[in-house]
């Protein structure tokens, strides 16, 4: 046993090495799959791999079932609005956020700054998994109610992505109805030299509208949330720079306006408000699917001990 022991971790560092070196020698996007690999060699290091697995997959797998959905949302409406955000920021600012601050920041260069704000964004996936498995090791009663409110929140994201399609900031400007902007986070992208390494959810196709709610800035949200309700106002302070960034950073990269952000935070509280009667509705559903199965199993048993079907 304690040789086993011996070899599972060896392999965990080795392997976890190994992703290491893969993502420095070709950077790529930390998408939930390729997350969860790392992850399972990271606590195989440790004897842990299967525990991990039991908490962290479930939540993966709904995360990849969600982008596949979020994916056709935009073929099964096509009705794309192009007015309702920049006519709400201009509603609220006078002009568009965007441009006064590319005006202000952008300098027809990458310069610190945008990869920073990038950097949060590649986190998107990062900031939720990594926030699951700290609140598994130090909160595990809370664990199902942190990955469900991040679940609800981004499927309730995803109806209004089907029913309201929406484009961003780039794509309005590419499409000319709103001035010209500068898509910075493809600047960004390539100044990494980042890579589309395969991965299961690089064959899900990207939804570039959908745009409203910013998923990135609910997200965001949740964790300032639920960092404020399980460790208290300390940790959320530190916790607040990343939606900052997001915040700050996803208007001025020309992905979201600032009325997609305020619609992201309002879905976030939302989320976490409703999240405790849909973990108690499901378990309910689930108690009696289960209570159904169990019956039907004994019913099959019995009727084969009274040679009612054939064995």
């Amino acid at each position: 046993m304690k040789i086993n022991r011996r070899l599972a971790r060896s392999i965990g560092l080795a392997a976890s090495l190994i992703c290491i070196g893969l993502f420095a020698w070709r950077p790529s996007f930390p998408t939930p799959d390729k997350l969860l690999i790392f992850l399972f060699f990271i606590f195989m290091a440790f004897n842990q791999a299967l525990a991990m697995l039991k908490r962290i997959a479930p939540f993966v797998l709904v995360l990849l079932a969600y982008e596949s959905f979020r994916s056709v949302a935009d073929r099964l409406n096509s009705h794309v609005n192009y007015y309702l955000s920049p006519h709400m920021d201009h509603l609220i600012f006078g002009q568009l956020p965007t441009v006064s601050l590319q005006q202000a920041l952008w300098h027809g260069r990458t310069s610190w700054y945008d990869y920073v704000f990038y950097l949060a964004y590649m986190a998107h996936f990062i900031i939720p998994l990594a926030l699951a498995l700290i609140v598994w090791k130090t909160r595990e009663s809370q664990y199902w109610r942190v990955v469900g409110t991040y679940l609800v929140t981004a499927f309730g994201a995803f109806l209004t992505f089907f029913l309201l399609p929406a484009a961003p900031p780039w794509l309005a400007s590419q499409n000319h109805y709103i001035q010209p902007i500068t898509r910075i986070s493809s600047q960004v992208w390539a100044g990494l030299g980042l890579k589309n390494f395969p991965s299961f959810y690089n064959h899900i196709a990207a939804n570039p509208v959908a745009a409203l709610p910013s998923l990135h800035a609910a997200w965001a949200t949740v964790l300032i949330i639920l960092v404020y309700k399980l460790y208290g106002w300390r940790w959320s302070l530190l916790a607040a720079i990343y939606p900052f960034l997001i915040y700050l950073g996803t208007v001025y990269e020309g992905e979201h306006y600032v009325f997609d952000i305020i619609c992201g935070i309002v879905y976030a509280v939302v989320g976490y408000l409703v999240t405790p009667y849909v973990i108690k509705t499901a378990g309910r559903l689930w108690g009696r699917l289960s209570l159904a199965v169990m019956a039907g199993w004994r019913s099959w048993r019995l009727a084969i001990a009274h040679k009612q079907i054939p064995k």
